[in-house]
C-alpha cells in the first residue's frame, strides 16, 4: 500500500520501509522523531533477529521469569489478544515454526541463500503458555517456546507512532510500516488516499489494485506473494498456519482489512489468509470491511469495503 499526502518522509525500518505523512508540513520533522523512537523501541523489544532483544532473552530463559519492559508486555498482550480474537488462527508462539521453515535471520539473508533451505514442520506451542505478570513486571514461557510477534508488533508500532506524533504536533498524521497503516487526528477531506495492492512498494502506475480513503483507525494488508523463499519442499511464504507449522494454503494471495486500529486490521488480515475459504464468512461475522484477492486476481469484498475504485472506506 502506498500513500499520497501533503508532506511525507520515508526511511528504512524493521526490515521494510516506514513512511510518515502529516497534513501540516511544518509538523513533519517532529512526527519523524516520534516515529523513529517507536521503531527503535519495538525493535529492541520484539525482534527475533537481535540477540539483545527482549523476545530473544525470553527464548533463552529456559522457562524462568524474565523482567520485561511495559512495551514488551503490551506487545505480548496484543499477541495474546489476537489469538483469542481469531480462535488461534493468529498465534504468537509460532517462533519455532518460522525458524523451522527457514526464516531464522533478517529476510534479506534468507532470500540471498543460494541453496534451498531444509525445513521442518513445527506447530505453534500455543498462546495459552505465555504468562504476563504486570505487577512484578516480568513474563515467562516454557522452555523451548519461541515468540514471533510478526502479526501484531509492527502494527502496534504503527498505532503507537501515529498516536504519539499527533499528541506531539496536533497535526493529522499517517504512519505506514510496510503496509501496516495507522492514522490519528482529523483526516484530510475525503480521507487519506491509500493504494491497496499486493506489494506495499507498488504505485498505481505499475500494479493492479484499488485506491481507497481511510479517515480513522488502521488498514493492513497480508500477502503470500512478497516474502517468499526457496526450501527443499518448494517455495515457502511467511504466513504460517499455527496448527500445522506450514505456510497457509494460498486460497488468497492478498487480504486487506480496515479496522479500529492497525493491530486489529493486521490480526484480521493475517487470520483471513490462514482461514482460507472460511475467511469471508469469518470477516463478515466479525464486522470487518475487507478486500480479498485470489491467486487468479479475482476479488471478494466484505462489509463496507467499496467495490469500485477510488471510493472511501472508513475504519
Amino acid at each position: 500500500m502506498s500513500v499520497m499526502s501533503p508532506a511525507t518522509a520515508t526511511l528504512p525500518a524493521l526490515g521494510t520501509t516506514a513512511e510518515i505523512a502529516t497534513v501540516d508540513a511544518a509538523a513533519l520533522g517532529d512526527a519523524i522523531d516520534d516515529l523513529e523512537r517507536e521503531l527503535a523501541a519495538i525493535d529492541v523489544a520484539c525482534s527475533r533477529f537481535r540477540d539483545d532483544s527482549e523476545v530473544s532473552r525470553l527464548a533463552r530463559a529456559g522457562g524462568d521469569w524474565v523482567p520485561a519492559s511495559p512495551l514488551f508486555r503490551e506487545a505480548l498482550a496484543a499477541g495474546i489478544a489476537a489469538a483469542v480474537a481469531t480462535g488461534g488462527a493468529v498465534d504468537p508462539t509460532v517462533g519455532a515454526a518460522m525458524r523451522a521453515l527457514g526464516w531464522d535471520a533478517d529476510f534479506r539473508i534468507v532470500v540471498s541463500r543460494t541453496d534451498p533451505v531444509t525445513i521442518e514442520r513445527v506447530p505453534a506451542a500455543g498462546w495459552r503458555r505465555i504468562e504476563i505478570d504486570d505487577e512484578r513486571r516480568c513474563v515467562r514461557v516454557p522452555a523451548g517456546v519461541e515468540i514471533d510477534l510478526g502479526a501484531t508488533a509492527k502494527a502496534l508500532a504503527a498505532d503507537r507512532a501515529a498516536a504519539a506524533a499527533f499528541r506531539a504536533t496536533r497535526s493529522s498524521v499517517l504512519v505506514n510500516l510496510g503496509g501496516d497503516i495507522a492514522v490519528a487526528g482529523p483526516a484530510p477531506a475525503g480521507g487519506w488516499p491509500i493504494f491497496v495492492t499486493d506489494d506495499h512498494r507498488a504505485t498505481p502506475s505499475d500494479a493492479d489494485g484499488q485506491v481507497v480513503g481511510i479517515v480513522a483507525g488502521g488498514l493492513a494488508t497480508s500477502s503470500t506473494t512478497v516474502r517468499r523463499w526457496r526450501t527443499d519442499a518448494g517455495v515457502a511464504h511467511h504466513v504460517v498456519d499455527p496448527r500445522t507449522g506450514r505456510p497457509a494454503a494460498e486460497v488468497w494471495r492478498t487480504v486487506s482489512v480496515a479496522a479500529r486500529s492497525c493491530v486489529d486490521a493486521n490480526t484480521a488480515s493475517t487470520a483471513a489468509i490462514v482461514l482460507g475459504r472460511d475467511a469471508p464468512r469469518w470477516l463478515e461475522a466479525h464486522g470487518y470491511s475487507a478486500r480479498l484477492v485470489r491467486p487468479d486476481g479475482s476479488v471478494v469484498v466484505t462489509g463496507a469495503w467499496p467495490a469500485d475504485q477510488d471510493l472511501s472506506c472508513a475504519a
